[in-house]
């Protein structure tokens, strides 16, 4: 392996590409940092609690002890095990005290429970010595563990205040002011987060705005009426069905609320509802001084309350206490922590997809709800922060050149705000469709075979002119049961195909009765790993219309599943990739949803040839949540064989952009997957000089993949690693400042980038760069976020301009749309990737299976199929 070079700023030759652009930056400039050293304490609360509760439990110890513990000092904390104050505490190293906690705030109500008591232990820790975070923001100095403490306690002082006020999630606040409804019982906060960061010189602070769904508050029968989708409460006055009955249980299990029929502190108690009664309130007896008693009677004797919907059933709380929903409220600010169906994602798309203006004004609006310069405790450690957004300086870089085939008119061209179309263009390798056939997942009558061949000649016309050859332009054509046999369907779908064709089949384009994922994801599962053949789905709304654009969206997929190219670039604009064979690799983790016990995916898909337009995608599942990929030496070795056999050349370079990791993360990740790359080269190194003296003991031990793969390198086979980090959730975003530096949407222009002045001080050092933010993408709606581009590892000089460039063109190549991209294809085809292999299971339902911990790494990886080999060389995922 080369060795790695150490680099620094003045080792690049920067040519600083592009016109320079205005914009403002959603960072706010530390004017004022704490000068005095900062105490650090260790927060010890017993029994072990959320953090939620540890700010009860803080902040009642801080009403009874707070003058004797802390005196005139105030500290803040963190939540969890941190707290922090510009002078030692008037205590001892450490000390101890028991906390009550009153019952409004301690949970459920419960018959004589007694009130909780904690233990609260505060334990001297460190000093926190600003001067070296004062040299490392300077460049006097490396990052060092104390400098990471005190950004830190920086970042617990801007939230103290926020927390102790406003429902808080991570580093973002939420308030109920402005909140939207969204469909279902579920309403939309919007929220502030806010982040201190390091940068050349000085700390700032991100604000962004945030959004987050929470349940409605209030009475819980109008919110039963939402849940269920009823126009108004006055349908529910007579019951609900046991459908309705299982679908309301499911929402309300574990929510808190409130009972209004009972004063004292019982009115102020939080009740956890555990779940619904079977039965009625009027079909609820029980026994009162040997006395049958329903509870409609029962309230009515007891509180004089006359329920007005008898017929719904009851919440049971406690130990089998029955409630009826009438006389329960909805706490205010619980989060809604489940996936929001199709209606609420669109909902809260909706209420939250603001314009760049907007957005800013939103964001210099929240610095009144955050009141830096009114805060006490910015005052005590002596810390200011401006109130001006910072102007970092932005470049705005050429769009690359875009080539299309000969015969198309205009075939090279430079595209406009990062969008184009397809009129007048052929596909630079327009794919063969010569056998295939159609499957219309509805009856004759929804759908008569009239529209659908009329729409079926209108996609082959478009093919047609597109580029693609289409010798079959009259596909066997079968209707289908959605609930019927799936694989039967499309095995017999795939044998008239074949049949009419006299010719393997290549295609089978489904028209799908609705966009449910269900049935979507058996016909890709099919697809992809039973049959091997390629698919195409289709939304029947589109059926009747058969428009051009829709038509032409399904032809650039299509081509690219066949094995054709839509697209390629100038080989000036990716002279990295087409100078010498380079493989372009990006990867993946896919890892299951909050409360699901399922594997996590992994994917890498790499370059095929010199123009970086045809890709191929390997995956893995592997033990959930782990976010190293753990068999990354094999997938990328199968890579470099699949490159070889195409190009019949070894890439003498690799470029490697790997998504989804957070800077805690980029020294592991480093480590690991880095080796892991090296690894395969180390492999192959060793192996090939022996290659014939052992061939005979691997093919019995080894796959043959690795076989070929050693038969098909020689000793000599070095190649340079560059190793990026994508990162695409932050928030960092960018606003124009005058109408020339912005688009027709109010967005920043494509091809922005900022790499200066919010970078971190020490970005440039031991061949570590990062060009920061690139906002490649055309705006659309809302606001565009940019990418962070990390280089963390860089063998082959490649240098931030030449990075910039050969990122931002390469945002030009994806092969689904006719518009510039927020992230590198590859990066994105590997997302997909993971995506389509959750569906590689048995069954859809089999992906929604819970399992316990122990059980879930066998059971998900027994149910994991391979892609069929017919489809490993094509981009089937798309």
């Amino acid at each position: 392996m080369a060795q790695t070079q150490s680099f620094s700023l003045s080792s690049y030759a920067r040519q600083i590409v592009g016109k320079p652009a205005r914009v403002r930056a959603n960072f706010y400039p530390v004017e004022m940092l704490p000068s005095l050293n900062i105490h650090h304490y260790d927060v010890s609360i017993t029994p072990d609690i959320f953090p939620k509760i540890n700010r009860l439990v803080y902040d009642t110890f801080v009403r009874i002890h707070g003058a004797v513990v802390f005196g005139k000092i105030k500290p803040v904390y963190d939540g969890r095990k941190n707290l922090f104050a510009t002078n030692k505490l008037p205590l001892q190293d450490s000390c101890v005290h028991s906390v009550t906690l009153p019952e409004e705030n301690g949970g459920i109500q419960r018959a004589k429970r007694p009130l909780r008591t904690f233990k609260i232990q505060i334990k001297r820790t460190s000093l926190i010595l600003m001067k070296e975070l004062h040299d490392f923001l300077h460049g006097e100095s490396q990052i060092t563990p104390t400098c990471l403490t005190a950004i830190m306690a920086l970042d617990i002082l801007i939230r103290h205040k926020p927390s102790m006020t406003y429902a808080t999630v991570g580093r973002s606040f939420y308030t109920s002011d402005g909140s939207q409804h969204l469909y279902g019982g579920v309403e939309v906060w919007q929220g502030y987060y806010q982040s201190a960061r390091p940068t050349a010189g000085k700390m700032m602070i991100n604000v962004d705005v945030s959004a987050t769904a929470f349940y409605e508050g209030g009475p819980l029968v109008p919110i039963v009426a939402k849940v269920l989708g009823k126009r108004s409460p006055d349908d529910l006055r007579r019951g609900i069905g046991e459908h309705d009955r299982v679908k309301l249980e499911k929402f309300l299990k574990n929510l808190k609320i409130r009972v209004n029929h009972r004063g004292g502190a019982v009115a102020h108690s939080r009740i956890r509802i555990n779940r619904l009664t079977e039965k009625s309130a009027n079909q609820i007896v029980f026994q009162i001084n040997n006395e049958p008693v329903d509870v409609v009677t029962y309230f009515l004797r007891a509180y004089n309350i006359r329920l007005a919907y008898p017929f719904l059933p009851c919440v049971i709380v406690g130990r089998d206490i029955f409630l009826p929903m009438e006389v329960c409220s909805v706490i205010e600010g619980q989060r809604y922590l489940r996936k929001l169906n199709e209606k609420q994602t669109a909902d809260m798309i909706k209420s939250t997809c603001q314009p760049p203006h907007i957005r800013a004004n939103k964001i210099n609006a929240g610095l009144k709800i955050l009141k830096y310069r009114e805060n006490e405790y910015l005052k005590e450690f002596g810390m200011k922060i401006g109130l001006e957004m910072v102007q970092p300086p932005a470049r705005i870089l050429p769009p690359p050149t875009i080539n299309y085939h000969p015969s198309s008119r205009n075939p090279s061209f430079q595209p406009q705000d990062g969008v184009w179309n397809l009129r007048g263009k052929k596909v630079a390798k327009g794919a063969t469709l010569g056998s295939w056939a159609v499957i219309v997942f509805a009856s004759d009558q929804e759908f008569p075979i009239q529209s659908v061949r009329h729409f079926v000649r209108e996609l082959t016309i478009t093919c047609v002119d597109t580029g693609m050859n289409v010798p079959g332009k009259n596909p066997p054509i079968s209707y289908a049961n959605p609930q019927a046999n799936i694989t039967e369907i499309m095995q017999q779908a795939w044998v008239n195909a074949g049949n009419a064709a006299k010719a393997q089949p290549q295609l089978l384009l489904c028209i799908l009765p609705n966009n449910g994922v269900t049935l979507y994801a058996e016909i890709k599962r099919i697809g992809d790993t039973t049959i091997g053949v390629a698919t195409q789905c289709c939304q029947s709304k589109h059926l009747f219309t058969a428009k051009k654009q829709y038509c032409a969206n399904i032809c650039i997929k299509i081509n690219v599943k066949l094995g054709g190219m839509n697209s390629f670039l100038t080989p000036v604009d990716i002279g990295f990739i087409s100078e010498r064979p380079t493989i372009i690799i990006g990867a993946d983790v896919s890892h299951p949803g909050p409360g699901e016990k399922k594997a996590s995916i992994t994917s890498v898909c790499g370059t095929m040839d010199s123009k970086a337009s045809r890709y191929s995608a390997v995956t893995r599942m592997q033990n959930a949540c782990a976010e190293i990929i753990a068999d990354l030496k094999n997938m990328v070795r199968e890579l470099l064989k699949i490159f070889y056999q195409t190009c019949g050349n070894k890439p003498e370079r690799i470029l490697f952009y790997r998504d989804g990791v957070s800077e805690g993360q980029f020294s592991a990740v480093l480590k690991n997957e880095l080796k892991g790359i090296q690894g395969v080269v180390l492999i192959w190194k060793i192996i090939n000089p022996l290659r014939k003296t052992v061939l005979m003991f691997l093919s019995h031990n080894i796959p043959p993949i690795t076989i070929e793969a050693c038969n098909s390198l020689d000793e000599s086979y070095n190649p340079t690693i560059t190793f990026v980090v994508v990162q695409k959730r932050h928030h960092t975003r960018f606003f124009p400042v005058t109408e020339n530096d912005a688009d027709r949407t109010g967005n920043c222009r494509t091809g922005t980038v900022v790499d200066t002045m919010i970078t971190r001080p020490d970005e440039y050092n031991f061949c570590k760069y990062r060009f920061k933010d690139l906002q490649s993408q055309a705006g659309l709606q809302g606001t565009c976020r940019p990418c962070h581009y990390q280089v963390l590892h860089d063998e082959n000089a490649l240098g931030p301009d030449h990075l910039q460039s050969l990122s931002y063109n390469l945002c030009y190549l994806y092969a689904r749309c006719t518009r510039s991209v927020s992230v590198v294809p590859p990066v994105y085809y590997a997302h997909l990737a993971c995506l389509r292999t959750r569906f590689h299971m048995h069954g859809i339902n089999d992906i929604f299976v819970e399992t316990s911990s122990t059980e879930t790494e066998g059971i998900q990886k027994n149910l994991f199929i391979a892609v069929k080999p017919e489809l490993q060389r094509v981009m089937y995922f798309m």
